[in-house]
Order: C-alpha cells, then sequence, then structure tokens
C-alpha cells in the first residue's frame, strides 16, 4: 500500500503543513497541491463542496506528492466511509466533545475487528494499492477537532482513545464556545488562548499530534513554533480573495479601502 507521507513526517519529528479547500473545483485544488503542502485537505464541511465533486478534487490532489485529506461535515459513519472509499488517506471530524465521539470516529475508519468499517474501498484502491485492505487500519489517519468546551473538558478522555492519531483545533469555534468572538489567533490572555496552550499541552503528554487552522502562514508559523506539528495557513479562498485585494491595492492605492469585506478563515 502506498506509504502515507504525513506520517512519515511525524515519525521524523516534523510539522506538516496543510492546503485546505473550500471551492469545488479539481483545477485549484490541483494547483494548490502543486505549491508543495505536505498534505491537502477537501473540506465539506465548510466549504461549498459536494462528495462528486470531491472525488475529482481527491484524484487532482493524487496527480501530486501532497496527502489527500477530508474534512467530514460531521462524525456520521456512512459519510466517513465513503470518504476513505473515495480515497481519503486521513479524516478531519468536526464537534468531536466525548471520548464516545473520537471512538465512533475510529471505528469508522478501521477495518473489523479494530472498527466498522465496511469493505468496498473504490478509488482507495486506485490510490493506496492492490494491498489496501491488509495495511489501511495502519495507514489512514484519523484526527478530532476539539471546538466545544465539552470536548476541552473532556481532552484527556479523547486523547486515550485507541486509534486516534491526535487532535485538529478549531479557534473560531472554540472561542465561541468559551463565550468570545471567533478567532483564529485568539488575543493573549484570553481564555481562547488559554484552551489551546492547554489542548497543545494535554497531547504532547499523551505523545499524540496536535494541528490547528490558522488564517494565514503568520498565525500559521507562531504555531509552529509553539509545538504543533500539523498547521493548515488558511483556505484556498480566503488566500485568494486577500490576493486579489492585495493586488487591487497597489492599482488604487488608498481607493481599495473603501468597502472592502474581510476574509479571516475558520
Amino acid at each position: 500500500m502506498r506509504k502515507n507521507r504525513l506520517r512519515q513526517i511525524w515519525a521524523e519529528g516534523g510539522c506538516a503543513v496543510s492546503g485546505w479547500l473550500a471551492i469545488p473545483s479539481s483545477y485549484s485544488a490541483e494547483g494548490v497541491a502543486r505549491q508543495g503542502f505536505d498534505t491537502v485537505v477537501v473540506d465539506l464541511q465548510h466549504g461549498m463542496i459536494d462528495i462528486a465533486t470531491a472525488i475529482a478534487m481527491l484524484q487532482a490532489i493524487s496527480t501530486t506528492d501532497a496527502v489527500p485529506m477530508v474534512r467530514v461535515p460531521g462524525n456520521e459513519a456512512t459519510m466517513i466511509m465513503k470518504a476513505l472509499d473515495a480515497g481519503a488517506y486521513g479524516i478531519i471530524c468536526p464537534m468531536i466533545s466525548t471520548a464516545e465521539d473520537a471512538a465512533r470516529l475510529v471505528s469508522a475508519c478501521r477495518y473489523p475487528p479494530l472498527g466498522e468499517r465496511s469493505f468496498g474501498p473504490a478509488r482507495g484502491l486506485l490510490y493506496g494499492g492492490p494491498d489496501y485492505f491488509a495495511h489501511a487500519n495502519d495507514v489512514i489517519v484519523t484526527l478530532a477537532m476539539i471546538e466545544t468546551s465539552a470536548g476541552l473538558e473532556n481532552i484527556d478522555a479523547i486523547l486515550e482513545v485507541d486509534g486516534l492519531d491526535g487532535i485538529f483545533i478549531g479557534p473560531n469555534d472554540l472561542s465561541l464556545a468559551l463565550g468570545e468572538a471567533p478567532s483564529s489567533d485568539p488575543a493573549a490572555g484570553s481564555r481562547a488562548a488559554a484552551a489551546i496552550d492547554h489542548l497543545l499541552e494535554r497531547t504532547q503528554a499523551h505523545r499524540k499530534h496536535a494541528g490547528i487552522f490558522c488564517a494565514n502562514g503568520v498565525i500559521g508559523g507562531k504555531r509552529r513554533t509553539a509545538g504543533f506539528d500539523f498547521i493548515a495557513p488558511g483556505n484556498e479562498f480566503n488566500l485568494l480573495v486577500a490576493a486579489a485585494r492585495r493586488e487591487l491595492e497597489h492599482v488604487r492605492g488608498t481607493e481599495a479601502g473603501r468597502g472592502k469585506g474581510s476574509a479571516s478563515g475558520y
């Protein structure tokens, strides 16, 4: 079976940097994947992407060295299995609040006797290879999104779930859950900033992996220095909007500041 480069990066003590796709386009997916990202995530939760388009995007990512991953809409076994059958080598699942939630996620990603994943890997065989079934349980990466107050409270029990590779923090939702304004980079001294530090510390204590979504590469670099080993520095839509705004400012100067919107990520 094709190796999972993400696991190799982690085994070497490195930090993986991931592209993030919200636009339903195999063309943009291929373009992003060719920029040197270690992994690329197709976002089925907040991205404007359906499963049929996601398959074409996974195919486009598969023409590169980037590891294809999917953020599923929720902790629903049939969708998780479909994403894996489509060739995802990693699953990020939102709104994991308890150890039971995490166990359901892991079970959906693993074939019996370790889980309940149904056999029918379809495109997984094409991408992974003919011995996919024999190795998939060890190759597929599972990350639980921690973005609720319950998830924060139950973090140690969640991290103790066998087969869970680590967590992925959704800082905007976590901020909201703690009674603060959504922010991908909560201010020092805020409850969300303290929660992020705590989640990283507990994940490292359990010798698992900690990822986080960032609005841009500047924030991502800070998170990498702090010890996170999976960084998503913004999605391609927000990067596109930011680049378009910047070029407009070059042409118009200060006039571009009139009525411009904001795209801070999620």
